[in-house]
């Protein structure tokens, strides 16, 4: 007979956090560091697959990501704790956390003033401080993708065209993808770059597309083929965002599946131009933009709309 012990406990452990600090004068483009102001803030990215933060300090800019949790709210009190840990700051320097992303509407700060900011305004200000001449972003996150046009002269949004209705252009598609082919969500995209032939991938829904993997694979094609084919089929979808607004250089990529380098290379080679090498991570993009916003509302000078409408459409 099998008996239950009630005093039994279950420990789960928390996902891993990445943490890495850098002076403001090495990441930040020389022409907007006049414009950030002197107080601390931090800006918080909830994303559906990880969650990103990053303080802003007179001098410094400190990251940390880490998987997303089951409860976003968690997820943000962990990342701060550790924020203020690599910074060695009391938590009474922060002037403002700003949330933004997937589970923004869960953030909750009782002892910390805190604000809700759409993804798209902080992914367009973040890529502005990273690079003033940016005008035209792809981001593509774990469950969505979008185009997004901006001011080179305030980093605000001025078009944009998203899609969230579908994971085939999302880096959910990826995960998908990779264990279906047996790779780690990692390597996926150099296997991708290893391919020596390109395979013509139809399906533009995930749920098909994964019947057309199927298929390949039973036929034969390489691993690395079909990976760069997915790649390909991902890359098309989201050129049909960017067709919308219309592609204006200099253009820069954010997101999770930014890191992706097969992706990145069917985007460039799709579209015929080149994403602009930030010195930051550009997954970090919709935090720092955040926290940029954040000391701009602290200081009385914030020129955003913190709540643009958004705009949903078929990729």
């Amino acid at each position: 007979m099998w008996h239950r012990r009630s005093n039994q406990k279950f420990q789960t452990e928390e996902p891993a956090m990445s943490e890495s600090s850098f002076k403001i004068v090495d990441v930040i483009d020389p022409r907007k560091i006049p414009e950030l102001q002197p107080v601390t803030t931090v800006g918080i990215d909830i994303g559906s697959r990880q969650s990103k933060a990053v303080m802003l300090t007179a001098e410094h800019v400190h990251t940390v990501i880490t998987a997303s949790g089951v409860h976003p709210h968690e997820t943000a009190a962990r990342l701060v704790n550790k924020l203020l840990k690599l910074a060695a700051l009391p938590r009474s320097d922060i002037s403002m956390i700003a949330g933004t992303g997937y589970g923004r509407i869960a953030l909750q700060f009782s002892d910390i003033p805190a604000e809700v900011i759409t993804e798209i305004t902080c992914h367009a200000m973040g890529a502005h401080y990273l690079n003033a001449d940016t005008r035209t972003i792809i981001d593509i996150g774990g469950q969505d993708c979008k185009a997004i046009k901006l001011d080179t002269s305030n980093g605000r949004v001025t078009e944009f065209a998203m899609n969230d209705k579908c994971a085939a252009g999302s880096g959910r598609f990826l995960e998908k993808t990779a264990e279906m082919l047996g790779y780690s969500l990692e390597e996926l995209g150099s296997r991708a770059m290893a391919s020596t032939k390109q395979l013509q991938m139809s399906s533009q829904c995930v749920v098909f597309a994964e019947s057309e993997i199927v298929s390949l694979k039973a036929t034969g094609e390489k691993g690395e083929d079909i990976a760069a084919g997915v790649h390909f089929a991902i890359a098309r979808r989201v050129c049909n965002l960017v067709n919308r607004i219309g592609l204006d250089p200099e253009l820069a990529f954010s997101g999770g599946v930014s890191n992706n380098v097969g992706v990145k290379h069917a985007l460039e080679s799709l579209l015929g131009r080149s994403f602009v090498t930030p010195r930051l991570n550009a997954v970090f993009a919709g935090c720092l933009g955040a926290a940029v916003i954040a000391q701009q509302k602290i200081c009385g000078i914030a020129d955003v709309d913190s709540a643009p409408q958004e705009m949903e459409v078929e990729a």
